[in-house]
């Protein structure tokens, strides 16, 4: 993967000059400065501005805000403008329009409304990529090629006749062109449903009653793969134009968004990059950015990466949309570098007077600089030039949680033993105590080299194939500790059950034979015994049968009152843990931690329960990231002759003080 040629930590956000007189530019550009801005994103929703007509393209304001840009020492990451094609395309194009599963065709007039299997689309977004690559290719302000703006942002499918008919070319390169191959994979015996001619397979539309999984899964697959198929293909234009420019999109890796198998696009890209916002509902949302950060620097191979968007204070398209707390930006923007970002970016530069997103937060708000958040931004651009040596330097990690977008998919589609499953909140319950805890961790597929790792950790992965399984438990028969959590293992890659009891491919190694699963119901828990006082699982319950496990803890109360809920098990030189239920956040925690201690696995740092802590490890030192979430100070021990890289101020007596909502970051010499 390439690096970003701008010096230290980027710093910048979308800027969008063409909503504004050319008089404010000049405004825009000075108060850049002012913030330590770097880099803008810059020409994202322009296309209908760069090609008022097919064929005809005027770039004469582009090139005026480049040369601006690079006068003011501000680099440019250069997007493709493909988001957002214009009015004229449409209507000289109509089936390039998306068609929803109950067949209704959605108008233009927003954005990400499109076919991702039009011919016309492509060969549109592929021209206006090819004028710009020749264009600015050597252009001395482009630093980086933005291709396109969050792919799927806006659901990503369609079901129109032209989807489908791409749908059935993917499929008959999946199954190698045999068509018993896929009646098989889809199990279409059941309910009539068995297919004599490619021609008959249709997307998942609406239907009378449940669809079948197996093509719901595959349909995401699909849906993904094509949106994939578009970002190459622009890339590649790009590519050809100026090889050396690297080249990048934004990934939307936050707490809802499940469109994307990330796995599978972040090869593709030269610096992965991420759009972060937080979820106003979420009152400890600073979990969902760790853990969004943790993922993002996973995903980009363990290297630094960017954080392409975030927001200053409140956005726009929530029910409620909650503005920052005094000092949430700085503490949302350094955790994102604690967690490996090179670069921290906002949507936007300039708060828009019109539009749909008038009332989303930005850089410069509509107060102007008499403002709290443009005061927090020139202090955080101070704050990013003072953490210039942290770049590039990585964090590491003993820890390793299994995320998989297709056990993701499969888990959430209709007709589970629950409908209240939600891989997104199993993978965090897990995640939390360790981020609470100081514990670093990376997050990997099923079938990622695991080598470097005491313990691994899989709390929902309800399908996984068997090279994945014989990975996770082959790594644990090696000597390593794995834990894995309920309703795992199921089925295989084609969401067949797994048969002979669950849970399926992880049975042998956890030492453990369940029968039957007991769900509960949303107000339903159990109590259950060994795992200290009060302990109470939800959500799930099953009858474990012991196949050379020991049992840790029982359901207590309930139709399986004295049957194991948490099991150990020896299995070769390591040990596995299975985990039946969804214990009480403080029962897990306690749980996780004595998994982790076994393990040998230690935290960065030890610190107050409010303190985040976070360790990235340059070539001759280590930044430890210090995020004081809480309301009072704090105390952290740290290295003798330690310098916070903030403030600039050795600590001399081998602990820092963290005054209530600050951040340090403190450079220790290994």
């Amino acid at each position: 993967m390439s690096t970003l040629n701008v010096p230290g930590i980027a710093y910048g956000g979308d800027y969008n000059p063409e909503q504004w007189p050319e008089e404010v530019w000049q405004e825009d550009v000075r108060l850049m400065r002012e913030a330590g801005v770097t880099m803008v994103s810059v020409n994202i929703f322009s296309w209908a501005l760069l090609e008022p007509r097919e064929g005809e393209y005027d770039f004469s304001r582009l090139d005026r805000i480049l040369a601006l840009l690079h006068e003011n020492g501000i680099a440019a990451d250069l997007a493709t403008p493909t988001a957002a094609p214009p009015a004229w395309f449409f209507r000289a194009h109509p089936e390039a329009l998306p068609v929803d599963k109950d067949g209704r065709t959605l108008s233009y007039g927003s954005r990400q409304t499109f076919c991702p299997s039009s011919p016309a689309y492509r060969e549109a977004a592929l021209r206006m990529a090819g004028e710009l690559g020749r264009r600015y290719a050597d252009h001395p302000a482009v630093v980086m090629w933005h291709v396109h703006n969050e792919y799927g942002c806006h659901n990503g499918e369609c079901h129109c006749d032209t989807s489908a008919a791409a749908f059935r070319v993917w499929l008959r390169e999946k199954y190698d062109d045999d068509l018993a191959a896929l009646n098989d994979a889809w199990g279409t015996t059941f309910w009539s449903q068995w297919y004599y001619d490619w021609d008959e397979i249709i997307p998942p539309r609406a239907t009378g009653a449940v669809p079948n999984p197996t093509h719901q899964l595959d349909w995401r697959r699909f849906c993904s793969d094509a949106l994939l198929s578009l970002l190459k293909a622009e890339r590649e234009v790009l590519r050809g134009a100026a090889p050396e420019v690297p080249a990048t999109t934004n990934f939307m890796v936050m707490y809802n968004f499940d469109k994307l198998d990330y796995w599978r696009w972040a090869p593709e890209l030269d610096i992965v990059s991420n759009d972060h916002y937080l979820q106003s509902t979420d009152p400890e949302s600073e979990i969902d950015i760790a853990l969004s950060g943790d993922l993002v620097r996973s995903l980009a191979g363990g290297r630094p990466w960017l954080l392409m968007e975030h927001s200053t204070g409140a956005v726009n398209w929530q029910p409620v949309n909650r503005a920052k707390t005094a000092g949430e930006l700085r503490r949302n923007a350094l955790s994102h570098v604690a967690r490996g970002a090179d670069g921290i970016a906002y949507f936007q530069w300039r708060a828009a007077k019109a539009g749909a997103e008038q009332w989303h937060s930005a850089m410069l708000p509509h107060a102007g600089t008499d403002s709290r958040i443009w005061r927090d931004v020139v202090a955080l651009g101070a704050d990013l030039k003072a953490l210039a040596e942290v770049r590039g330097s990585t964090g590491t990690a003993e820890v390793a949680v299994v995320w998989d977008w297709d056990a993701w998919w499969a888990v959430e589609l209709p007709s589970q033993p629950s409908g209240e499953l939600r891989f997104q909140d199993l993978v965090r319950a897990w995640y939390e105590p360790l981020w609470r805890s100081g514990v670093a961790v990376d997050f990997v597929r099923p079938d990622a080299d695991l080598s470097a790792y005491r313990l691994v950790l899989a709390p929902s992965l309800y399908l996984v194939d068997d090279e994945g399984a014989a990975n996770l438990t082959g790594f644990a028969e090696r000597g390593g500790t794995l834990a894995v959590g309920f309703h795992s293992g199921a089925v295989d890659e084609n969401c067949h059950i797994r048969l002979g009891g669950y849970p399926g491919a992880f049975r042998e190694a956890l030492g453990v034979h369940t029968d039957e699963v007991f769900p509960l119901l949303p107000d339903e828990s159990v109590e259950l015994t060994g795992l200290g006082e009060g302990a109470r699982g939800v959500l799930w319950s099953e009858r474990v049968a012991l196949r050379g496990a020991e049992p840790v803890a029982s359901y207590a109360s309930g139709p399986l009152a004295g049957v194991p809920a948490v099991t150990r098990h020896t299995y070769g030189t390591g040990t596995t843990w299975y985990v039946a239920t969804r214990p009480d956040g403080e029962t897990l925690a306690a749980l996780l931690d004595r998994i982790r201690e076994e393990a040998g696995v230690r935290p960065v740092r030890t610190t107050p329960r409010t303190v985040e802590a976070a360790l990235r490890r340059g070539p001759e030192a280590d930044y430890l990231f210090l995020i004081n979430h809480g309301d009072e100070e704090a105390e952290v021990e740290v290295a003798a002759d330690a310098v916070d890289l903030l403030t600039g101020k050795t600590v001399t007596t081998g602990s820092l003080k963290l005054a209530a909502g600050d951040v340090a970051v403190v450079r220790e010499p290994r």
